[in-house]
């Protein structure tokens, strides 16, 4: 699918400012749709909104696909549904605003979340009522196996669902039942959580839809092991059949973030098993996502072309090998049962002209990132002037250190590449390198152009969101207050904007 040109900025939920140590749906997030429309920006990409475990990744450690992330839920706005007080309110003790404790977090957001939940069970009203029921109802097919997987989670002390008894383990039909019922109080405060979530999250898009900004979602490729998909659906999966324990582990070769490749800990895909059903679940999947989001980024998006598949135990990617998926297949039914894929498919890494041709037969935008461009001869895919118009470009993604942080680690060699493909005689003529490669990007022939916040920000790597080549300590970043977001700010980027057609 072509899209018109335009451009926007890439910021997760969680990196909002709140009183609750973590981004949420609240006034924060408002006030940065605000900010966009002020400067002239029609897209906010966000990543993955599901429900997060070990290190909150939101593209590994997920438990659901379907589900989102009750953690963004925004307690204020449970005040004006009568379900908590506001002089109840506490604002989390905060040690460093810039970074989410995750686990202080979930402490205090959870204690109010359950105060609610009990309010809710014994004084909704009919419309909230009927509201919860419709929703249940309507989003029952992945609904219910996540409460009841997050109910069992709790009830078996955090383990994972293959180490559950192995009734319920293999999902045998009097033993779901049975925890079902034994379960039920768990099981209604998930569903009230999701339930919160989406109404919260629906408003926030159709606010956000009302300014002329879309919002560009993002679909991981793989899901966590230890997640309600895999235990509902585990035949989708390459698993061990006797300890249903990930057979095969997915990831990627050395590559420019990490010289021993990238070893995420996922199952990879049983296609066979997923073409024998016409790949119900994966469509399921994009419906359900595009009910919440405008824009389908797709994450590693060559994994539909091959995947690289490492044996368990392993303890690098080193030692993988590339298995072929049935791509084309899969997006034939996935556009048959859509019509239009309004989808970008995230074609960074190794890709070979099978992913581009894959890519291309469904006109998918791929993604340029400009902090790659200067390392290289002047054939280097992402400088600007290679650049085709169905493209998307990056100054850098959520992967990337910040355009600062990346400067100050570059190379001389680097340095003096960029500055005399953009008209500079040396690097000391460059005055704000973050502002110059966002002009690049603007000023590019790209449709899209996308631009991560803390670029905006004048932000160097200690505001990084994630490094791949390390697993602890990513995902955390998030500024201080909205009043960075300053009009001189907005009149600058809504300038570049216009300037260059966006």
């Amino acid at each position: 699918m072509a899209f018109q040109r335009a451009s926007g900025v890439l910021l997760h939920p969680t990196s909002l400012p709140s009183r609750f140590g973590i981004g949420d749906l609240g006034k924060a997030a408002y006030e940065f749709v605000d900010f966009l429309e002020k400067s002239g920006q029609t897209l906010w990409q966000v990543l993955p909104l599901g429900p997060t475990g070990y290190e909150h990744s939101p593209y590994i450690m997920n438990f659901s696909t379907f589900a989102g992330n009750p953690l963004l839920i925004d307690l204020e706005h449970l005040v004006s549904d009568r379900l908590l007080d506001a002089n109840e309110l506490t604002p989390i003790a905060e040690g460093d605003p810039e970074k989410v404790n995750f686990e202080q977090v979930i402490s205090h957001k959870m204690r109010f979340l359950k105060l609610a939940h009990d309010r809710f069970q014994k004084a909704r009203s009919p419309e909230q009522h009927a509201q919860f029921a419709q929703f249940c109802q309507e989003q029952a097919s992945w609904l219910d196996d996540f409460v009841l997987f997050m109910a069992l989670l709790e009830a078996n002390g955090g383990k994972s669902w293959h180490q559950w008894a192995p009734t319920i383990a293999r999902r045998e039909p009097d033993a779901i039942k049975a925890q079902t019922d034994a379960l039920k109080d768990s099981i209604q405060f998930h569903q009230f959580l999701q339930f919160s979530f989406f109404a919260q999250w629906q408003k926030l898009r159709h606010y956000a839809n009302s300014k002329n900004i879309k919002i560009i979602g993002d679909i991981s490729i793989y899901v966590c092991h230890n997640s309600s998909d895999v235990w509902a659906d585990p035949d989708l999966f390459k698993l061990d059949p006797n300890t249903f324990e990930p057979a095969f582990i997915a990831g990627v070769p050395p590559d420019y973030f990490s010289a021993t490749g990238q070893l995420w800990g996922n199952p990879v895909y049983h296609w066979e098993q997923a073409q024998k059903t016409n790949f119900a679940w994966w469509i399921k999947r994009f419906q359900v996502t595009l009910q919440y989001v405008d824009i389908v980024r797709v994450d590693h998006f060559r994994g539909f072309e091959a995947y690289w598949q490492v044996s368990a135990g392993e303890e690098t990617a080193i030692n993988g090998e590339w298995i072929n998926a049935p791509g084309e297949q899969f997006f034939e039914a996935l556009g048959q049962a859509l019509g239009t894929l309004p989808i970008l498919a995230e074609d960074l890494g190794i890709i070979t002209p099978e992913v581009e041709a894959l890519r291309d037969r469904f006109d998918f935008p791929g993604m340029r990132i400009l902090m790659f461009a200067f390392g290289d001869a002047s054939s280097n895919a992402y400088l600007p002037h290679n650049y085709v118009r169905n493209t998307v470009v990056y100054p850098g993604t959520h992967d990337n250190d910040t355009v600062i942080g990346w400067w100050q680690a570059a190379s001389a060699a680097e340095k003096q590449f960029l500055a005399t493909y953009l008209g500079y005689a040396s690097p000391d003529a460059i005055d704000s390198i973050n502002w110059l490669l966002i002009r690049t990007a603007l000023a590019s022939v790209a449709d899209l152009a996308i631009i991560p916040l803390q670029d905006l920000l004048d932000l160097d790597g200690r505001s990084r969101m994630n490094d791949p080549s390390h697993n602890a300590g990513n995902w955390r970043w998030r500024y201080r207050s909205s009043d960075l977001l300053t009009s001189t700010l907005s009149d600058r980027l809504l300038a570049l904007t216009q300037l260059y057609s966006r």
